[in-house]
């Protein structure tokens, strides 16, 4: 045992553990039934819209006539039940093939995944990477001072980060430091005309448009992830071991980050791997008011115009992304718990 109660060699982590790949085996093959379900229920949902997928043909080109509509019906085999047109996305989705889209004449793989998950990528990683750089020490600080004047401060802060709709975070936010101050942009990803060749100009530019949708969808992370992270070093820092080691006369600092700290992250853990996909799907009410042209705003667009294929694409993708980063949250908890055990 080491001075503060624990094993001097502990079970070997999730690396060195010898049953690690049948771990993984049996997660990622749990994983395929429910992928297989989720995309079932989510062309069901798309199928039963309302709505017709030509819609935005029919109505909004003059030239195409009742002949043009029903060769794309059976183009498209939107004359067979929803469920036979299913496995034939199926069939097709399994082999690579996710279909054209036929608001943007491409396919719809290449459409999210070349032209729209890149611009969401940057602006959910910045609210990701902001949101953990201002809850964690947040956390921790107010958990050192319980019941001082900060801690209230930020707890009402985080009511109200938890509270209020992105949406109406963002309509705000427009409103003040774009309408009202001028200080930033409404919207977009950039300045119309500015290129990348335009060197320190384009890169503030980029900079300045990414400030208020970046605050926008990291809101509500921040405010769960400090609370989360408060309770859970309240809760260590109580613990005998923490006890023990202030009374060998070590520095509180030293304390506080090499040994409170890394236990208090264990719950953080799960928070930070299951608010990834979270935050991609969060994203297309933010894209949406901020007019960011990535996967969320992808995926409006696309539920609006009866799209199947983009929103299949991108629905199944966010679908996967929660699953795989169940699978990583495991993971991570035996890397930075070595305590813990997969058999």
């Amino acid at each position: 045992m080491d001075p503060w109660g624990r094993e001097a060699n502990p079970p070997p982590g999730l690396v060195s553990h010898p049953r690690v790949f049948a771990f993984l085996v049996r997660r990622l093959l749990s994983a395929v039934p429910a992928l297989f379900l989720l995309s079932l229920v989510i062309y069901a949902l798309l199928a039963l819209k309302p709505g017709d997928p030509l819609d935005e043909l029919r109505f909004g080109n003059p030239g195409f006539t009742f002949e043009d509509y029903q060769r794309l019906v059976k183009l498209y085999g939107l004359d067979k039940p929803w469920y036979l047109r299913y496995w034939y996305w199926l069939g097709r989705a399994l082999r690579g093939d996710f279909g054209p889209s036929r608001r943007y004449g491409m396919p719809a793989a290449e459409f999210i995944f070349r032209h729209r998950l890149p611009n969401t990528l940057l602006l959910s990683g910045l609210a990701m990477v902001a949101a953990f750089v201002v809850a964690v020490p947040a956390g921790v600080i107010c958990a050192l001072r319980p019941h001082s004047l900060l801690d209230y401060t930020v707890a009402t802060l985080n009511f109200l980060g938890i509270s209020v709709p992105v949406f109406w975070l963002g309509i705000m936010l427009i409103w003040i430091f774009s309408v009202r101050l001028g200080w930033l942009p409404a919207g977009s990803m950039g300045t119309p005309g500015l290129e990348a060749e335009s060197g320190w100009a384009y890169l503030v530019d980029r900079l300045r448009h990414l400030v208020l949708p970046v605050f926008a969808l990291s809101a509500i992370q921040m405010a769960t992830w400090t609370r989360f992270m408060r309770s859970s070093m309240l809760e260590v820092i109580n613990q005998e071991f923490i006890r023990t080691a202030r009374a060998k006369g070590l520095s509180e600092r030293y304390v506080v980050l090499k040994h409170a700290l890394r236990n208090a992250l264990l719950p953080i853990i799960t928070l930070v791997a299951l608010a990834i996909p979270g935050i991609f799907s969060g994203a297309v009410l933010t894209e949406t008011v901020f007019n960011w042209p990535g996967m969320g705003r992808a995926i409006y667009d696309a539920i609006l115009a009866n799209d199947f294929n983009v929103s299949m694409v991108a629905l199944m993708f966010i679908s996967t992304l929660i699953l795989l980063f169940n699978i990583l949250a495991d993971v991570a908890y035996a890397l930075v718990d070595p305590r813990i055990r997969y058999d």
